[in-house]
């Protein structure tokens, strides 16, 4: 019989337990439970699961301090479940490290595809370091040549530098910030026009029709993220 994957599950409210456990279960998770943000950084590190489900409002400790320990030493996806509604708690928690980000109450069937998605889209880029793909778009991280249907698509290399951050998130939501770390650097994280102009440009180059992109998506306030 397959071991099933284990899921670490660290909220203090005991409804969202009662409810998110046996959902958890019923669709072929273990769980783990742990109460407090300290609890569950001693059971991340002492058995890592195959993903942490992270409530902010902890009893102990904001859980915006446990995902970025967390971070420091588990790669794995994490997934926020909670009630704060606030986008700049959602652009947050996406910036210290998170993959996704739930607001409670949510949908179960949801939580478990958005759940499947991260699980996969981790195992993408582990598992495809040189070559990433997008639907008909194709970068290779080796020798910096984008395709799309098979043909070259000119670059800058601006333009490839955050076509490449975007592939390597693998459908994950990168932030403003994120993306303008990664690719102008620390002291240009406020300025979002830059991304703005870039991501124009590379619509343009690789979507069919720019006006509606299905590729390269925009997550309104937060980020961007690449579809497929």
């Amino acid at each position: 019989m397959p071991i099933k994957p284990r899921i670490l599950v660290v909220d203090a409210e005991p409804d969202c337990q009662d409810r998110l456990v046996p959902a958890l279960q019923d669709a072929g998770y273990q769980v783990q439970r742990a109460g407090t943000g300290g609890e569950g950084l001693e059971k991340l590190r002492d058995a890592p699961p195959e993903a942490l489900l992270l409530d902010l409002d902890l009893p102990d400790v904001d859980g915006r301090r446990v995902l970025e320990q967390a971070r420091g030493f588990f790669e794995r996806p994490i997934l926020i479940v909670s009630g704060r509604s606030g986008l700049s708690d959602k652009v947050e928690a996406l910036d210290l490290g998170a993959d996704d980000y739930l607001q409670k109450p949510f949908d179960t069937e949801e939580l478990l595809a958005r759940l499947r998605a991260a699980t996969r889209n981790k195992l993408t880029r582990e598992g495809s370091p040189l070559t990433l793909r997008a639907g008909e778009v194709e970068v290779d991280l080796r020798t910096r040549i984008v395709r799309r249907g098979g043909a070259e698509v000119r670059l800058s290399t601006r333009e490839y530098n955050l076509l490449a951050e975007l592939a390597k998130g693998a459908g994950r939501v990168l932030t403003h910030r994120q993306l303008l770390n990664a690719v102008w650097g620390p002291d240009r994280v406020d300025h979002v026009e830059y991304l703005r102009v870039f991501i124009q440009q590379l619509r343009h180059k690789l979507e069919q029709d720019p006006s509606t992109p299905r590729l390269i998506l925009t997550e309104t306030g937060v980020g961007y993220r690449l579809g497929g």
